[in-house]
């Protein structure tokens, strides 16, 4: 069975917007509330299997993740909450865990750097103590019956240190598969993954255990986010980050890329015959949204030129 027909049978990929987090976190112009609710309620109206509602960080450290308790308020009210999506969090301590709980989210991500530098400038510690922390803050967020995920962060390199070797982050995977967490995530922070390497490292991890949901997670720094995700899906990855517009990067990095683009992934794959029940127009109503609140132009192809219409494709073929 090729990996095509594997997707096929299981007759989807889940897409995990992560906009409204790691979207808006490198934005300097902070976005109002309602705003943010406002493109949270499209993409639940899209379709997208998980969104990233925010991050419990410490306001004074990421002032754009202020409002994240009150935007979960909101959507864990009767009337709000969401009847097939899945809301999602990051959190990076056990401050943000323990508001996470409170507040009653859905999914719970966290993640080690695989690079000492960048984990040293995110969370103030070495990769050896960021792994034992977190391990112990995932098995909490289990024991407390939540969906958890887990990350390895600058999986394929890091703007500061440059290569990353594929050990280090097979290390990190197996320390997470021996405490029983098998949701894991490859995270893309600089932008510098490859096809190649993609390929080569979920397939490795694949090798490891081929009951671990594979999650990936590419910024499109270098213009390869697209052509990644590609690859890990002929991998069998099952999870794709993306965000909305493209908009996004992680502050604690070099030189800060975009996600890759929601509503071009969810273009691309439905090219595929792939995701067809995702609402591409709202996606791209979305993008046109965020482009005339932040008065730029944003990353995506999509929202600019439009969708290949399947009419398109049979007069062409």
């Amino acid at each position: 069975m090729t990996w095509f027909e594997r997707y096929k049978k299981l007759s989807q990929i889940l897409l995990h917007d992560v906009g409204a987090r790691d979207g808006l976190q490198m934005e300097k112009q902070v976005v109002p509330i309602e705003q943010k609710i406002k493109w949270i309620e499209g993409l639940i109206q899209a379709g997208m299997d998980i969104i990233q509602v925010g991050s419990f960080v410490h306001p004074t450290k990421v002032p754009q993740m202020a409002d994240t308790d009150a935007l979960f308020k909101h959507f864990m009210l009767p009337d709000n909450k969401p009847e097939r999506t899945v809301l999602s969090c990051l959190v990076l301590n056990e401050k943000g865990l323990e508001r996470a709980l409170a507040a009653g989210v859905d999914m719970i991500c966290m993640g080690v750097s695989a690079s000492e530098t960048h984990s040293q400038k995110n969370t103030g510690m070495t990769i050896a103590d960021a792994t034992q922390r977190i391990i112990a803050m995932a098995k909490t967020a289990v024991h407390e019956k939540k969906r958890v995920q887990v990350s390895v962060q600058s999986a394929f390199g890091c703007g500061y240190e440059g290569h990353v070797p594929a050990e280090r982050v097979m290390g990190i995977v197996q320390r997470f598969l021996d405490e029983g967490l098998t949701t894991i995530s490859l995270a893309d922070t600089a932008g510098h993954a490859t096809p190649d390497q993609v390929e080569r490292c979920f397939s490795m991890i694949r090798a490891m255990d081929e009951k671990i949901n594979m999650a990936c997670h590419f910024h499109n720094t270098y213009g390869l986010a697209l052509a990644n995700c590609y690859a890990a899906m002929k991998m069998g990855v099952l999870y794709f980050e993306s965000s909305f517009a493209g908009l996004g990067g992680c502050p604690f990095t070099a030189i800060a890329g975009g996600n890759v683009c929601t509503e071009d992934l969810v273009h691309m794959v439905q090219k595929m015959n792939m995701r067809e029940d995702i609402k591409l127009e709202t996606l791209i109503a979305i993008a046109n949204d965020a482009a005339a609140y932040f008065k730029r132009e944003m990353p995506g192809a999509i929202y600019k030129i439009g969708p290949i219409r399947k009419s398109e494709l049979k007069r062409l073929s």
